[in-house]
């Protein structure tokens, strides 16, 4: 059996093209491309790869995902807010005596919003057919494709986790284990319920026949999901929030998402020095303008209809300023942000010739999500409601009919020319909390040092993990990690580069096409024509 780690640095090239595509699998990625090769526009591209990764990487994603998404078309930028409510029948006393939301079983699901989210932006912006976009995943579906190497370690750690679950089990672990790098994994299940989303345009998810073998699963095993909140399930149009970075404008979703952590970042360290993108002085500064970042969307975010505050107003300058100032140049600081779990998520980005760009993210959030397999449909169903808190009084607990924070969030940058906003850039970082600082951190270097986006992604990052706690990648200068530590900075550096501290992907607009970029930390890979 040949050893499937990389013990060696190496580094790979941007792709060029008129057409682009990354992502974190390159079967999806090719997936596709197929769709552009076949007169198909970007959103068609993404919303194939989209559905492909269901397959190809059902350790982060599935059929029982969520999804949020970014798209430029014709001179304005959209956002899509495609998470699932909560069960409206789920109340915060069913938690009576619990510490903390399940992270297993019924309890931590949501409506899963990913389907309607392929569906909405196959009908309102694609040019092909929607039953063609789902080609290529039933054809890895069912004639199966061969597990890339991370793919298979997560798989493996899966095994353990849900190992226990029968349906499970039964499905994604094939002769009682879970699939090597390199080896053959098919599903008709999931082939057959992929024809059947296709065929009835979603339909028979949320209100048909798949949609009853969901709530008939769920009362089986005490889950209180019902038809109606199937039934009920929308997505929404929603109006991107942005800040100025270095002249450019970087946009996220609104929430419940955390997006508006990264932007928070951004617009805090815009109002302090700019130093050499590897330097002490510039990690240290991003590393504090995260912390106060993250210590209000853990105060603050929520289901919108559930927030104290306008989420405008923690962007205002003035009150970035004022943060900017709480920044000791010298000291590190604790202002108590909160952080959520690790968590498993894929991210494409997608550009066309015509112009049409796409930031689209989906997730389980950890892992194979809560556990539960719908019986003979290989759907796995997502863990969100894990976002929730029990804190009594928090905007975020737990309740019927709410979306929970959500950690997922695809990232668009845009820049003024002559008073008309162009394109510039879709990108994401993929890894729970590590997805706003991942976003400061790249952004930080492209916008503010003008990196390539490969060598923005192949940089080493830093990750906090508590306090005053940073878990730094291998590859940083020793005396800066010194000068770090005299700082205050609790300083780890981490083993290897790997996943934990985030898989990003990036689709820059060139002059006469793009550039796309793909994070060697994932499987991934960028395609283009």
């Amino acid at each position: 059996m040949l050893d499937w780690t990389f013990p060696y640095p190496s580094q790979r090239m941007p792709v060029f093209g008129r057409d682009v595509v990354a992502t974190s699998q390159p079967l999806a990625a090719q997936a596709g491309l197929s769709m552009l090769q076949q007169g198909g526009n970007a959103v068609d591209a993404a919303v194939a790869t989209a559905i492909a990764l269901t397959v190809v990487e059902p350790t982060a994603n599935g059929i029982g995902s969520d999804a949020f998404a970014l798209l430029w078309h014709e001179g304005r930028l959209y956002g899509l807010n495609a998470s699932g409510r909560s069960p409206r029948a789920l109340t915060a006393e069913r938690y009576e005596g619990v510490t903390e939301m399940p992270r297993l079983g019924w309890d931590a699901v949501t409506v899963p919003g990913a389907i309607s989210a392929w569906v909405e932006l196959s009908q309102r912006f694609g040019r092909l057919p929607l039953e063609l976009l789902f080609e290529p995943a039933i054809d890895y579906a069912s004639e199966g494709f061969l597990v890339s190497p991370q793919t298979a370690e997560a798989w493996a750690r899966a095994a353990a986790r849900y190992g226990d679950r029968p349906e499970f089990a039964r499905h994604f672990l094939p002769g009682g284990r879970a699939p090597r790098a390199g080896e053959l994994f098919a599903s008709d299940d999931q082939a057959e319920t992929l024809e059947e989303i296709a065929g009835t345009a979603g339909a028979s998810f949320y209100r048909g026949h798949l949609a009853d073998r969901i709530v008939q699963c769920a009362a089986a095993e005490g889950g209180v999901l019902s038809r109606e909140d199937l039934a009920e399930h929308a997505c929404d149009w929603v109006e991107p929030l942005c800040v100025e970075c270095a002249g450019l404008r970087v946009h996220e979703m609104p929430p419940n998402g955390q997006g508006i952590a990264a932007l928070i970042a951004l617009g805090v360290m815009e109002h302090l020095p700019a130093e050499s993108p590897d330097s002490a002085d510039a990690i240290h500064l991003q590393i504090e303008a995260m912390k106060l970042a993250l210590a209000d969307t853990s105060r603050t975010v929520a289901d919108p209809r559930a927030m104290e505050i306008d989420p405008a107003a923690l962007l205002d300058s003035e009150y970035l300023a004022a943060h900017a100032r709480l920044v000791e140049p010298e000291r590190a600081a604790d202002p108590g942000y909160g952080l959520d779990g690790y968590s498993s998520t894929v991210y494409l980005a997608a550009g066309d010739r015509g112009g049409q760009m796409v930031s689209f993210i989906q997730s389980n959030y950890e892992g194979f999500g809560s556990g539960v397999v719908i019986p003979g449909t290989g759907i796995a169903m997502q863990n969100r409601g894990a976002g929730f808190t029990l804190r009594a009084g928090h905007p975020n607990r737990v309740g019927g009919g709410k979306r929970p924070f959500h950690t997922i969030i695809p990232g668009f940058v845009t820049r003024l020319s002559n008073d008309v906003e162009e394109p510039v850039m879709a990108f994401g970082v993929m890894g729970g909390p590590m997805q706003p600082q991942g976003h400061a951190q790249v952004i930080a270097r492209i916008a503010g040092y003008g990196q390539n986006p490969q060598a923005a992604l192949d940089a080493p990052r830093w990750r906090l993990t508590g306090g005053r706690r940073v878990l730094v990648e291998p590859g940083v200068d020793p005396d800066v990690l010194d000068d770090l530590a005299d700082r205050g900075h609790e300083i780890t550096v981490a083993p290897a580069r790997t996943v934990q501290h985030g898989g990003g992907q990036v689709v820059m607009r060139l002059a006469d096409g793009y550039v796309g970029a793909s994070d060697s930390r994932r499987d991934g890979q960028a395609v283009g024509q």
